[in-house]
């Protein structure tokens, strides 16, 4: 690995980041990812997904196992406050969580695979969209490109403000919480407002249901049965004081550490909310958007994170409780054996998500770096 190499990895990171693209709009990074991969990457294998997802394959001379290591870049509805010369250029998108560094991570991975290459078995650089609104991870295994690539092994990392710059995060089990979200809509009969017995207003069953879903969470985060459900947004009637309203609308996110957990949590949700409203004479209907499944790491890959931490001295940090954010990256972990693991963006970093979040550059070698050992360690 080359200080040019990760010299163009940050010019790539910045890039990125002035010309962020929401999820499931990402043509333009995506171009510019396939045209790097290409001209600078040498992959044996580059396959375009529907909707902008990319893998590129590398192959060593000898067979062994196939590990996927895969980094998001897509970016987020949210106003940057940076006034660095690499700040978003488009109004209210930018990167504030790190998508960024993750694809250029990558990049960086692809140039050192590209100079030296493999001994032994193969990896595939899996550069996903639409990861924030939980459509990426699913899109691209449900595409039938997909299926000839059959991985081995999964692995993915996340960026974490909060911990020492370079640390190495970790845990076994569940990394991050399964996540999803819930719609109710109930649909009544609307009245004057002075006559509001005459009509079907949804008020007191929204207020029911809310308590009803509170009141089912279970918030320690050390109990293996953890689950809350979140209130997101609501809207009711509209503001003509002559009406009684006639239409009501919940929206919570609900999360728990294990995929059975949340099933039956969703169940639950819904029945809720069915009994409730027709017990006030509403009708009911239920969507689901932005599904996550749990990060559920498995012993080998997170051992191998592990002493791959060790090999480059890296200081390590073990979580007692997975992370309650949702990372559509558990749908792969679902699937095959895999980790997710985290790399210490600083102690002073601003957190995700924040309108100053930026990814810092300094972590790119340790990620290309860790996941170049990891992939060694793995063919052991």
């Amino acid at each position: 690995m080359t200080k040019e190499i990760f010299d163009d990895a940050t010019a790539l990171r910045r890039h990125l980041h002035q010309h962020p693209e929401l999820s499931c709009q990402e043509k333009e990074t995506s171009k510019t990812l396939i045209n790097k991969l290409k001209t600078e990457c040498a992959p044996h294998q580059l396959i375009e997904f529907d909707h902008y997802g990319i893998a590129a394959t590398y192959k060593g001379s000898q067979p062994g196992k196939t590990i996927m290591i895969r980094g998001d870049f897509d970016a987020l509805p949210i106003e940057e406050i940076n006034e660095f010369e690499h700040k978003s250029i488009y109004p209210g998108v930018s990167h504030k969580c790190g998508h960024d560094g993750h694809a250029s991570v990558l990049y960086a991975l692809a140039r050192t695979l590209n100079e030296k290459p493999l001994e032994k078995g193969t990896v595939i650089l899996l550069f996903q969209p639409a990861e924030e609104n939980g459509e990426g991870a699913k899109g691209i295994i449900n595409d039938p490109k997909f299926a000839d690539l059959a991985p081995d092994y999964v692995v993915a990392l996340h960026n974490l403000p909060g911990y020492p710059l370079h640390s190495v995060v970790w845990k076994e089990g569940p990394f991050t919480a399964a996540a999803n979200s819930i719609i109710v809509k109930l649909k009544g009969k609307t009245s004057h407002a002075a006559e509001p017995e005459k009509g079907f207003n949804p008020a007191l069953a929204m207020a029911e249901i809310t308590q009803a879903y509170l009141d089912s969470n279970v918030p320690d985060l050390t109990d293996p049965d953890f689950k809350i459900a979140t209130p997101i947004y609501t809207t009711m009637g509209d503001t003509s004081y002559g009406v009684s309203a006639g239409y009501g609308e919940l929206h919570y996110t609900l999360r728990a550490w294990k995929n059975e957990v949340i099933r039956q949590f969703e169940k639950d949700c819904e029945q809720m909310a069915r009994e409730i409203g027709e017990n006030h004479g509403l009708i009911v209907e239920i969507e689901w958007t932005q599904s996550f499944f749990a990060n559920k790491n498995n012993q080998t890959v997170i051992d191998a994170v592990k002493a791959a931490a060790e090999k480059h001295e890296l200081q390590t940090i073990q979580r007692d409780t997975p992370f309650k954010w949702g990372e559509d990256f558990g749908i792969f972990t679902e699937k095959f054996p895999g980790a997710m693991f985290g790399i210490g963006s600083g102690e002073n970093c601003p957190a995700l998500h924040n309108p100053d979040y930026d990814f810092p550059d300094e972590i790119i070698e340790t990620a290309t770096r860790i996941f170049h050992q990891v992939v060694s360690n793995l063919q052991h």
